[in-house]
């Protein structure tokens, strides 16, 4: 029987990338890193390169654009995975304007097959490969000449045993070109303008020898270099935190007659949704939640997209945020993607060991994400919920309606059925006085009570009372007083 050849796959050092590519970059493939101008094409190639290039595998990058390396340097070295220590060492630049100019791709060619022989590097980049195209084009070349080039120079590479990556500018991905052929990876940037925000995206549109992450992946370029958000669904489908254990135990949501209404408390790890108008006491709520987590030795995080936390409005999330008890996802980063929010709320969650979630509110997350993803909106709190209840954690989300008091309403989004748990909050006018109600919709696999009763909120937090027993038509905003019926003649309207 014949042993499998295994490949060997290196690390490409940009987080996220090494998931998307299922496990890696292949050593020895033979890669293009496509896109249109603008999308992080040379930023992409120089992390990985710096990453990977040692003194024992070292990398030459040859550089055919009409400026010379020292001015691409000087922009590279802004990131902090820049290491000049490697250059002229670990890493060198070639300039092969001179022989592109020419139009002459046999003397491109052999422009770099020279130096790989004098050098003998594992790693080879030749940015902007798509200059070499377009010299050998406008002299006249056939276009033959093109192929013959792109497979000479992916043999040459392979007897030389090089992982070896073409940067080229492209706009089109369904154009038959015979670089895409040849390539055993295909890896394409792009990015979007929508209104005042701009997204990127990367998709491995090919890797051979490996299954790789379909679809299209968010990345972000930062201080660091590039971080890609690989699928929430999917980057946690083979983490060891991915298969959450059952508990069957109750935790105390903080206020105890809620506790009972919820027939003995939260089942832990399952997800809340508090819905209610604006001022209703949503976020009071959640404060309340999280600060019980911390009476009990629990840790939290919240992902705050409306007020500030830390801020004086709010000074028992203050507290916990300010001892340690609760870690905050704040971020203020434009063009948010759901699989970025993801990331940072798990990076929290696994720094604090946290068992209690909260996301305040779902109507400021939107506001918060790139237009490009408020279209799939629905979908998005999908993958989040699936995301973080893979974790175990207890999730409590907010969401603000607009209290119609025609029609009995939870989320804007459609979304209801994806929480374990439902808790409503409404506005009612009792005798000229606006009062508010609380009522527990559902929990899923649990009995609950199914009473409609009076909260208030006061600088102590909220404390529910009795029902409105002797009201009637309490979800139409205006109640009235019950008629006497059967089974309590005594009672009369007052």
């Amino acid at each position: 029987m014949k042993t499998k050849v295994e490949i060997n796959r290196l690390a490409t050092g940009v987080p996220g990338l090494d998931a998307v590519l299922g496990g890696g970059l292949p050593e020895f493939s033979f890669n293009l890193i496509a896109g249109p101008p603008g999308c992080g094409k040379t930023t992409l190639a120089h992390q990985m390169m710096f990453a990977l290039a040692t003194p024992e595998r070292p990398a030459l990058y040859f550089t055919v654009l009409g400026e010379p390396p020292l001015k691409m340097l000087r922009y590279q070295q802004q990131f902090s995975f820049f290491d000049s220590g490697k250059v002229n060492d670990s890493i060198r630049f070639i300039n092969l304007s001179d022989e592109t100019v020419a139009g002459d791709l046999d003397v491109v060619l052999e422009k770099i097959s020279s130096e790989v022989q004098a050098r003998s590097p594992s790693l080879v980049f030749v940015d902007s490969f798509r200059s070499v195209v377009l010299a050998s084009q406008v002299k006249g070349k056939p276009g033959n000449e093109l192929q013959r080039f792109v497979q000479q120079l992916g043999m040459l590479m392979t007897s030389w045993q090089a992982t070896t990556f073409l940067i080229g500018e492209y706009f089109n991905e369904t154009d038959a070109n015979p670089v895409f052929t040849v390539a055993d990876g295909l890896i394409w940037v792009r990015q979007s303008v929508q209104r005042n925000s701009m997204v990127r995206k990367m998709e491995i549109l090919k890797m051979r020898g490996q299954p790789t992450l379909p679809g299209l992946h968010t990345f972000r370029i930062g201080p660091d270099g590039i971080q890609v958000f690989a699928p929430v669904g999917q980057a946690t489908a083979s983490s060891p935190a991915a298969v959450a254990v059952p508990d069957a135990s109750r935790i105390s949501i903080g206020v105890p007659a809620l506790d009972e209404m919820l027939g003995g408390g939260l089942p832990r790890g399952y997800s809340v949704l508090v819905a209610g108008p604006s001022g209703s006491g949503k976020s009071i709520l959640a404060a309340a939640f999280l600060a019980e987590g911390a009476r009990q030795g629990e840790t939290g995080v919240i992902a705050a997209f409306e007020q500030q936390p830390s801020g004086t409005r709010n000074r028992l999330l203050a507290d916990l945020i300010a001892s340690g008890s609760v870690g905050i996802v704040d971020s203020r980063a434009p063009d948010l993607s759901i699989d970025e929010i993801v990331l940072l709320l798990q990076a929290e969650i696994q720094r604090l060991k946290a068992t209690r979630v909260v996301i305040d509110s779902l109507s400021g997350f939107e506001l918060a994400l790139a237009p490009t993803f408020r279209d799939d909106f629905r979908e998005s709190l999908s993958r989040l919920v699936t995301a973080l209840a893979s974790t175990g954690v207890t999730v409590l989300m907010t969401s603000e309606l607009e209290d119609r008091y025609t029609d009995l309403r939870f989320s804007p989004y459609g979304t209801a059925f994806l929480t374990d748990v439902i808790i409503v909050q409404r506005y009612i006018e009792v005798d000229s006085r606006l009062r508010r109600m609380i009522a527990v919709v559902k929990i899923r696999a649990s009995a609950h009570s199914d009473e409609m009763r009076l909260f208030r909120i006061d600088g102590a937090g909220i404390h529910i009372g009795e029902m409105l027993s002797d009201r009637e038509g309490l979800l139409g905003g205006r109640p009235t007083y019950r008629s006497p019926g059967p089974s309590d003649p005594g009672r009369t309207r007052g």
